[in-house]
């Protein structure tokens, strides 16, 4: 859109606070996307050095309510928070940070949202489910994978597979992801639970493990492991943290262990996710 209407993109390959404040003063940048920990580390270069920032306008992301007020007294530059993926081609909702506080925004003219329970049955207003959609914003299907397609667009609804309520006013808040297609996302990056717990898996001394999100008050969201080992073993978190590192991205790294003497188990014997989460997070 930017670039449509004659503007210019500044895009960084790698996140540094120095270059990204600098870069803010000149060429005047009016627009910034964030996702934790980047305002963080801004706001402690700000505190030791003087910068420009009289450009920026606003800032569009995910942060905490503190890190927001801090960084809007501070710029003067406007916070909106948002929602969207990349299947939608843009943003399904958005609005200033502070006029729903919670939301992810209010609901865009291009997007019908709605949200239905697990037999995809519209919900009414104030109740959580999965956020559904239509609008020219969704895209097409995934290339040859009609299996995938079918199950995604039933009912003729895109299914997101993130967990969402409507409020009375037309707010859409985002609750987190399905079981099924849950995602942990530590600094905006984007992490599967399965491909952690594979890594895990590897070591000799782990018999089970359940890889889920929780709150960081730096990334946003952090990487909780709580792992069975087994009888005899012994581990130690630093030790694991380094193994899971050699195997995959080091940001895909648990920040969180826990261990206990074994996972709970449902009725059919297979491990009990939504009673870890619950009692872990």
């Amino acid at each position: 859109g930017t670039l449509m209407a004659g503007g210019k993109n500044v895009i960084l390959d790698r996140f540094n606070p120095q270059h990204t404040l600098d870069l803010i003063q000149d060429p005047k940048v009016t627009l910034l996307g964030a996702f934790p920990p980047i305002l963080a580390t801004l706001l402690d270069l700000i505190e030791t050095e003087t910068f420009d920032l009289s450009s920026l306008e606003i800032v569009a992301g995910l942060e905490m309510p503190e890190t927001v007020k801090k960084w809007e007294a501070k710029t003067g530059s406007t916070f909106w928070t948002m929602y969207g993926q990349t299947e939608t081609s843009g943003l399904i909702s958005f609005s200033e940070y502070f006029k729903q506080p919670g939301s992810a925004g209010e609901i865009s003219l291009l997007a019908f949202v709605q949200i239905v329970d697990d037999l995809d049955t519209f919900l009414p207003m104030n109740t959580m489910g999965e956020i559904v959609l239509k609008g020219p914003l969704v895209f097409q299907g995934y290339w040859n994978a009609p299996e995938l397609n079918e199950h995604t667009f039933r009912e003729g609804w895109h299914h997101t597979g993130d967990l969402g309520m409507i409020d009375s006013d037309g707010f859409l808040f985002f609750k987190g992801r399905k079981a099924e297609r849950e995602l942990i996302k530590p600094g905006g990056e984007n992490v599967f639970p399965a491909e952690v717990e594979k890594a895990i898996l590897q070591h000799e001394a782990v018999e089970n493990v359940i890889v889920f999100g929780v709150p960081d008050p730096k990334f946003g969201e952090g990487i909780k492991a709580v792992i069975a080992l087994h009888p005899g073993k012994k581990l130690i978190k630093e030790e694991l943290i380094a193994f899971t590192g050699s195997l995959i991205a080091g940001y895909k790294k648990p920040r969180y262990i826990e261990f206990i003497d074994q996972l709970p188990k449902t009725e059919d014997g297979s491990i009990d996710r939504i009673k870890v989460k619950t009692d872990f997070s």
